[in-house]
């Protein structure tokens, strides 16, 4: 089970990226503590693994809570990231969790976190969750294009080859 994760930092005008690791990570505080490790004005950590989910953290410089988004909340029963990243979010959608007593605990499909995450740097709420619901749609097909609409692409895409 191998994930991709980069964090993309923008300094005025300017995105650096870097690839980071995050197997000591507990807890979403751990994964802050990864993020601000690295100056910057925007911090996104972006995580895609085994094109079943898609995720971002974000703590930018003026912030002291990280923010964080899961694309597919099914993840978080099978990948120890997702689980980790979906421990203090709120599920987004509609969808209901069985009441079946004697199923095995599974969170529901839906999205969960703050839809807005990137809202400020070119992709709506309504956009992203869109692209979380659109059949084909890969998870890194998602982060590329939440990094296109932000100006950081070509950091991203040279950090990915």
């Amino acid at each position: 089970m191998s994930y991709f994760a980069a964090l993309l930092t923008r300094t005025g005008e300017r995105w650096r990226a870097s690839e980071v690791t995050l197997e000591d990570c507990e807890t979403v505080t751990d994964i802050a503590d990864v993020v601000l490790d690295v100056a910057g004005d925007v911090r996104l950590l972006v995580i895609e693994q085994d094109d079943e989910y898609a995720a971002i953290v974000r703590l930018d410089e003026s912030e002291t809570e990280p923010r964080a988004f899961l694309s597919y909340g099914h993840a978080a029963d099978n990948y120890r990231l997702a689980a980790v990243i979906i421990e203090e979010l709120d599920e987004i959608g509609e969808d209901e969790l069985s009441d079946d007593e004697d199923a095995p605990p599974a969170h529901d499909s839906a999205p969960f976190g703050d839809a807005d995450i990137v809202e400020d740097l070119g992709t709506p709420a309504g956009e992203l969750l869109a692209m979380c619901a659109h059949e084909g749609m890969l998870p890194i097909d998602l982060l590329v294009h939440v990094c296109e609409k932000a100006g950081c692409a070509e950091a991203f895409d040279d950090l990915r080859v």
